[in-house]
């Protein structure tokens, strides 16, 4: 047995008393709203967490460390929420802050979003949030503020490694280093990659987003305050579904939409989720991942083609596959060309630190049959959007 799992068992054996709290997820949740600091005037965002954690609460088979991680995840939003109202309120100038031309990296998960966000991170024009940023955003004016935010990611980041140490070969985590959105917006469909959360899923699929991505523009407005103004580039897969949302509170954002084959992409992150959701949930159930996820991910698709009208084309860049993952030398050239930006010697030599992928213990090998699926699942689910996919791949 390896180190994983070892140290997964003997984590889950501990922490098996604190489960209990599971039985009463109200009072857990009331627990973590005194911690974080209640901010009245909120209730809405509060009780969208209590629900959240009430789900969790009902999750199948979920584990000790499994509901650790839920209370952990509601308390983080909980106190980052209440941090950034308390900051605003002291510093009123920071809902000011303009948000100018803002590159979003979009796409189906597995498309090389990553690899597109790095790339774009390597610009001094372009300002990429840092994990440690989005976990506990700040003004970190305080000594030390700065440091112990650091370190609460690599802590973060170090319990993912210890528990599921082949997570990091599929996407690796670096407490300093560029990340997604998808830590700082309140409600993603990630909760049902570490647990089955029907209830949730449900409440997710009727929910408005636009209060989620105005708390998301805050984020980035306190990250920002003070600070020299660059533009700024993010990302996330979970962004797709919710376009509409999204170029509601950022109207002049640029959209840069990657693209690869469904049947990889499918495979590629039910893989993914298995082997984060093996930290939270025993046993896993492979088939249920398949399901859930070619439902999530094609509706993802259907709604991300729904919006694609309303961008204007000026706004909107397509990424085929090839060019980062393929040829990037060529590509991140094309890319930088698209959407305005200047391609110099200073980006194109720091490329190949981007597109190298150290530290991996062993490839990643998928198939979709381990989850139940078909190639004729996929291509039936993504017909509309692997047209698409087609077409700017030819172009």
């Amino acid at each position: 047995m390896s180190s994983g799992p070892l140290a997964l068992g003997l984590a889950n054996l501990l922490l098996r008393p604190g489960a209990r709290s599971r039985r009463t997820p109200d009072r857990a949740f009331d627990r973590l709203l005194a911690e974080a600091g209640r901010a009245y005037g909120d209730e809405q965002f509060v009780d969208d967490f209590r629900f959240l954690l009430r789900c969790w609460a009902d999750a199948e088979d979920l584990t000790p460390v499994g509901w650790l991680s839920a209370r952990r995840h509601v308390g983080r939003h909980l106190a980052g929420r209440a941090g950034i109202r308390r900051l605003i309120a002291e510093n009123p100038a920071i809902e000011e802050e303009p948000i100018e031309r803002p590159v979003f990296v979009v796409g189906l998960p597995r498309t090389a979003t990553t690899l597109t966000h790095g790339v774009l991170s390597l610009s001094g024009e372009h300002r990429c949030p840092m994990l440690w940023e989005l976990l506990t955003p700040g003004l970190y004016r305080e000594p030390g503020e700065r440091d112990r935010a650091i370190t609460a990611a690599r802590r973060l980041v170090g319990s993912i490694d210890l528990f599921a140490p082949h997570f990091r070969d599929i996407h690796r985590l670096l407490p300093e280093g560029p990340e997604e959105c998808t830590f700082a917006l309140p409600h993603t469909v990630m909760p049902l990659s570490q647990a089955r959360v029907p209830g949730y899923l449900a409440w997710h699929r009727a929910r408005d987003f636009v209060p989620d991505y105005r708390h998301l523009k805050r984020v980035y407005q306190v990250l920002q305050y003070g600070r020299p103004r660059r533009r700024w580039v993010l990302k996330s897969p979970l962004h797709l579904e919710n376009l509409d949302a999204l170029r509601t509170v950022f109207p002049d954002a640029t959209i840069v939409w990657t693209h690869r084959d469904p049947e990889t992409v499918v495979a590629s992150f039910c893989s993914l989720v298995e082997h984060g959701m093996a930290v939270s949930t025993s046993p896993v159930d492979l088939y249920w991942i398949g399901a859930t996820w070619l439902e999530l991910l094609s509706r993802s698709a259907a709604r991300g083609l729904a919006s694609r009208a309303a961008i204007p084309p000026e706004a909107l860049v397509d990424v085929p596959y090839s060019w980062l993952a393929g040829e990037p030398a060529t590509g991140a050239p094309k890319l930088y060309a698209a959407m305005g930006a200047a391609w110099t010697d200073s980006e194109a030599a720091r490329l190949s630190a981007v597109t190298a992928r150290p530290g991996r213990a062993r490839p990643h090998r998928y198939d979709l049959a381990r989850y139940g699926l078909t190639r004729d699942d996929v291509a039936a689910a993504f017909a509309d959007y692997d047209a698409l996919r087609a077409e700017v791949d030819r172009a």
